[in-house]
């Protein structure tokens, strides 16, 4: 049995979503259809603003919906410190642990030659124009103990040396090859008061 052409087209465009195999797209896509469609629609509505307005904040590469966010353009926070991640979400999830007054840089991915990811696809060139200002003393690495992440942070750590700055990265009760999103909140902050010097 075949689908009509525009259910089809529904199904196949959640599969865009990770975790979303053919058979849970063709649930959610019926419990819209069937129970919700009042709700799919105002989904609808939000997404298409979601993805028309929210940009990269011009100064640390989060989410926003203005050009500079709302962390950038907060005057109470440290400059000294400078928190490296790789997504938007690890930066909220930093955030939760009200252990972190500095700034943040996102990277939106990590080094990885085999996917063609490099230091330009990270706009590190952004990253060194902040190091150069010379107002960072401390490069906080906060990046997923992955093989990736490894090179990742030695990139970043040889980065850092050309301005003399210290470098630490978080370690202790984040598992190797977790991921930060998962790692509960207290596990972070811990990590963060036990950071190492590289």
């Amino acid at each position: 049995m075949s689908f009509s052409p525009l259910l089809q087209q529904l199904i196949d465009s959640l599969r865009c979503l990770p975790g979303v195999g053919q058979k849970t797209a063709q649930r959610m896509a019926f419990q819209l259809l069937e129970r919700n469609r009042e709700a799919g629609l105002k989904l609808s509505d939000k997404l298409k603003d979601a993805l028309t307005h929210i940009q990269h904040c011009q100064v640390c590469r989060n989410f926003s919906e203005l050009p500079v966010c709302e962390l950038c353009q907060n005057t109470k926070r440290d400059d000294t410190q400078l928190c490296i991640v790789e997504t938007p979400i690890e930066v909220l999830t930093i955030e939760q642990t009200h252990t972190f007054n500095g700034r943040y840089f996102v990277l939106m991915g990590r080094i990885s030659p085999l996917d063609g990811i490099g230091p330009k696809e990270l706009k590190l060139d952004e990253l060194e124009q902040r190091l150069e200002k010379g107002n960072v003393k401390e490069l906080i690495l906060a990046i997923n103990p992955t093989i990736e992440g490894q090179a990742t942070c030695y990139y970043l750590s040889e980065l850092a040396k050309k301005y003399q700055m210290n470098v630490s990265q978080i370690a202790y009760g984040v598992p190797f090859g977790g991921e930060l999103e998962w790692v509960d909140l207290p596990t972070i902050a811990h990590a963060f008061k036990t950071r190492q010097l590289l």
